[in-house]
């Protein structure tokens, strides 16, 4: 029986580690980042069109303010990548039901991208293989091939060289989110007018967040955690220190900036201390909203076929 529509389901990510490089010529910058997918996600669905109808693109959910609908969206120019080079058309409506916050930090447009090349290659029965995905994936932006994968990775170059790490255990988050989002480039240009003048080296995997991650020692993960887009970040968004300092005075066994912000990602030890810092962050009225997450989970997958 044909299949008709495809509901794709991809995570959010945090960086346990996001170390940034020099300014290159091209404006920008090399990156060394180790991504975790975690538990927040958004779905996905493309449906069959009637022919000639083109690609429909509509969004709901709780975060959706500043996405767009049309074709600037990474999940239509996925489709647009697609139908060109794998020669198909796709006249279909895609809709994405959004929980991961926008301009947060947690690549939630590109979890989207990676979704659509997911869906769309299910859906029309395109047989990609993931190193196909990937290329396609690369084309849409520097997060969009890890959110294939999931899991735990450290991404080079771009952060879109991705290698798998050595990671044990299932990490317990609780995720400190804004009203408002951050501009990426607006962060990475702050980051740049707080280190001028600084001779930047080249960054490194941290040889101790990998030898924590191997270990499954989620207290030494919480002490090694590292931003080098933090303090532009805080600079720009003075309240995310706060954030930062009650996440911490309430147990967290460790907080960082997730990407470029404004999301802050606190390191719990359970469940149960999860809750309790929840509890905290929310009556402590520094922060829009409290999400709780563990991770590693799988990238972008098919979770229903009609």
């Amino acid at each position: 029986m044909a299949t008709n529509s495809v509901t794709v389901r991809v995570p959010a990510k945090v960086n346990l580690q996001l170390s940034v490089g020099p300014r290159e010529n091209d404006g920008f910058h090399g990156l060394v980042t180790v991504f975790q997918a975690i538990s927040i996600y958004d779905d996905l669905t493309i449906t069959h069109a009637a022919p000639g109808s083109g690609l429909a693109l509509s969004i709901t959910g709780d975060h959706i303010a500043g996405v767009p609908a049309d074709e600037t969206n990474l999940a239509a120019k996925a489709a647009q990548i697609i139908a060109k080079e794998y020669d198909v058309e796709i006249d279909a409506t895609m809709q994405i039901l959004k929980t991961i916050p926008v301009a947060g930090g947690m690549a939630g447009g590109s979890a989207n991208a990676a979704a659509a090349i997911v869906a769309i290659d299910a859906l029309y029965s395109l047989g990609m293989t993931r190193e196909e995905m990937v290329k396609v994936a690369r084309q849409l932006g520097s997060d969009v091939p890890f959110m294939l994968n999931g899991g735990t990775a450290i991404g080079r170059g771009r952060g879109d060289e991705l290698t798998a790490a050595l990671s044990r255990g299932t990490y317990h988050w609780v995720l400190a989110l804004s009203s408002a989002g951050l501009s990426t480039p607006s962060v990475y240009a702050e980051c740049d007018r707080l280190r001028a003048g600084l001779i930047i080296a080249n960054p490194q995997a941290s040889d101790k967040l990998m030898q924590s991650l191997l270990a499954a020692d989620e207290i030494s993960v919480g002490k090694h955690l590292i931003n080098d887009l933090q303090s532009a970040a805080c600079s720009l968004r003075p309240a995310l220190r706060l954030i930062l300092d009650v996440g911490q005075e309430y147990g967290a066994l460790g907080g960082i900036v997730s990407g470029s912000g404004p999301t802050v990602a606190f390191l719990v030890s359970d469940e149960e201390a999860g809750l309790d810092l929840a509890v905290a962050l929310t009556a402590s009225g520094v922060v829009g909203s409290v999400a709780r997450a563990t991770g590693p989970v799988p990238g972008a997958r098919v979770i229903e076929t009609r």
